[in-house]
């Protein structure tokens, strides 16, 4: 909360603790990245062919570059200056949220299958007469390591979601997130595929409910904020200006 944010309403009860202000260049500059990113890693994914241990991984990269565009709709809806509502007024943190939860969640979620699909593919690695196979064994979980400074951001107060609902639930969200995470890449690993989709449909129908949730908070939070913040006096040592008489 920033220092000259009121924290106490005309009321007497505490006003809702918004998420600071944030610089809707940047959130911009990371649509770009989310919307070329997750299509290219898709399209090189489908390249390399076979299918069958695709599970829902081409799904989850073509939902990640599509909220981004939906999540550059929302920044670019933000306005504090006149005219400016509600609604504009939460649109950089709406954008931001959908961003972390229907983005890069899911991103995340496709990363360590999109690199073992790549890591063995026999169309993008021709074999030579004679070679032998080396399993990359446990080095094949490091794009998961990624999914840890996420967790980090979430759960230290850097997300959005932090200021939208109570600390435990934050903590129940995201380490759902983490387990469903990895039960669709061990559910993948062992070629149950119907179990990856369920794991996956699950974590992307709950992102998209706290989202939806998300949204609304923060707009309803917004608008609390407006009914009950004081309103700031004006500054010692400066006169309103007196309207000029009319010359002769």
């Amino acid at each position: 909360m920033s220092k000259d944010r009121a924290a106490v309403g005309t009321d007497g009860r505490p006003l809702p603790i918004l998420p600071p202000e944030r610089d809707p260049r940047v959130w911009a500059r990371l649509v770009r990245i989310m919307f070329y990113l997750p299509g290219f890693m898709g399209l090189l994914l489908i390249k390399s062919g076979e299918p069958a241990g695709f599970g829902i991984t081409v799904e989850l990269l073509m939902l990640s570059s599509a909220a981004a565009i939906v999540g550059g709709v929302y920044v670019g809806s933000a306005s504090s200056g006149a005219g400016a509502d509600h609604a504009s007024r939460t649109g950089v943190w709406s954008g931001g949220l959908v961003l972390e939860l229907l983005a890069v969640v899911p991103f995340l979620a496709a990363i360590p299958v999109l690199f073992h699909e790549l890591a063995n593919s026999n169309l993008l690695h021709s074999k030579a007469p004679g070679a032998i196979d080396v399993a990359l064994g446990p080095s094949e979980l490091l794009p998961m390591v990624a999914i840890l400074p996420f967790m980090l951001y979430q759960l230290a107060g850097f997300g959005t979601l932090h200021f939208v609902v109570p600390k435990v639930v934050n903590w129940i969200i995201n380490l759902g997130i983490l387990c469903l995470i990895i039960g669709a890449y061990v559910a993948n690993r062992q070629g149950e595929f119907v179990l990856e989709r369920r794991y996956g449909s699950l974590l992307v129908i709950s992102m998209v409910i706290v989202v939806i949730y998300g949204v609304l908070k923060l707009k309803h939070m917004q608008e609390d904020y407006d009914a009950r913040a004081p309103q700031k006096a004006p500054k010692e040592g400066k006169k309103e200006k007196e309207p000029k008489e009319p010359e002769d």
